[in-house]
């Protein structure tokens, strides 16, 4: 795709709380960039997704915000750039279809690919950004915020190579992928549960550090 098309693109970030949209709303100023609030978990999000997509009809969809990280390499201020998103809190059985596996939605895909125009656009941001440390993987999704060292070992114990977990982006991973509009998910990490204690990373996070850690979203948008 050519870079005089791409710049005509109509692009919608969904957030989910106002500390993530206050944080994101001052750093454009472009009538192509929609920047908007869904809610917390997997049922705002997904209404949010579908409303931005009824209303203004975004040629891609971002998913920013924040997020607990998992493994030796991720630290707070870090950014998890989905390359596939699934989620956590989800089982289906196998009374029915013996292929669904966990977390997959019966009848959707086990995980939601990034689509790839956009993550190779990640990717080369990442060479540009060397003062940001930018990491690939999966992103995990659920309705709980991972306030525990017990919770998370138990979500990471299906999935031992996330880099994240959230509330929001496989919900609207399922909806872009149902109205077939691109999607990519950027999340900043505001805490390591399996190394805090009763979310003290998170709050501290959001008290000292949270200004300009939503940068890499804006550079990612500005390179589109």
């Amino acid at each position: 795709m050519q870079k005089l098309i791409l710049i005509e693109m109509k692009i919608g970030v969904i957030v989910a709380m106002d500390k993530e949209l206050q944080q994101l709303q001052h750093l454009f100023d472009n009538s192509r960039i929609i920047v908007e609030k869904c809610g917390i978990g997997k049922v705002n999000a997904a209404i949010g997704a579908s409303e931005m997509i009824r209303k203004h009809r975004p040629d891609v969809i971002i998913s920013s915000g924040c997020a607990g990280g998992n493994g030796n390499d991720i630290n707070v201020q870090d950014v998890v750039v989905g390359k596939e998103v699934s989620y956590h809190d989800v089982y289906c059985g196998t009374a029915i279809d013996n292929t669904t596996i966990y977390g997959q939605v019966q009848g959707m895909p086990a995980r939601y690919q990034a689509d790839a125009m956009l993550l190779e656009k990640a990717r080369s941001l990442s060479l540009t950004t060397s003062h940001i440390s930018l990491h690939e993987g999966l992103i995990v999704t659920g309705d709980w915020f991972v306030d525990s060292k017990d919770k998370m070992r138990s979500i990471i114990e299906k999935f031992p190579e996330a880099k994240a977990v959230d509330m929001e982006s496989a919900a609207i991973a399922q909806t872009c992928h149902i109205y077939k509009v691109p999607f990519i998910s950027f999340r900043v990490i505001s805490d390591i549960p399996l190394r805090d204690t009763d979310a003290s990373m998170y709050h501290d996070f959001w008290a000292t550090i949270a200004e300009n850690s939503f940068q890499v979203t804006k550079s990612f948008i500005e390179s589109l």
